[in-house]
């Protein structure tokens, strides 16, 4: 793909998110040991990410949830139950038990640096 091409492929999409982190270092170890994302350290207050299709980084700060109007980030996982069961034992909590839409399962969590994402997955993918 040349040069343009990219350019053009990246032209007005969502190219890097930023999350605000109490502790950027808990947020990377939970995210490297759940969904498998690289990270590279920019001091103690910024690690960036690349989940392998969207970079982004955790910068120290006061995360909001989307109760309190912030964006809720939405990752997919074929299997919904194994996810959660992992998102749990590495730290994470619950802010909402799997439930149905139409279209999929999902449920969300709040990880170790205070931020709310939320996985989903197809109804009978389990």
């Amino acid at each position: 793909m040349s040069g343009q091409q990219a350019a053009v492929k990246h032209e007005r999409r969502i190219d890097y998110v930023e999350f605000a982190s109490r502790d950027p270092a808990a947020s990377r170890r939970f995210f490297e040991a759940v969904f498998g994302w690289s990270f590279e350290d920019y001091g103690p207050d910024y690690t960036a990410f690349d989940d392998g299709g969207l970079q982004g980084g955790f910068f120290r700060g006061e995360p909001v949830t989307s109760a309190a109007g912030a964006p809720l980030v939405v990752l997919h996982a074929t299997q919904l139950s194994p996810l959660q069961a992992t998102v749990l034992a590495h730290g994470g909590r619950l802010s909402r038990s799997e439930f149905t839409f139409p279209g999929g399962r999902r449920f969300q969590f709040i990880e170790p640096g205070g931020n709310e994402l939320a996985v989903w997955s197809q109804r009978d993918a389990d």
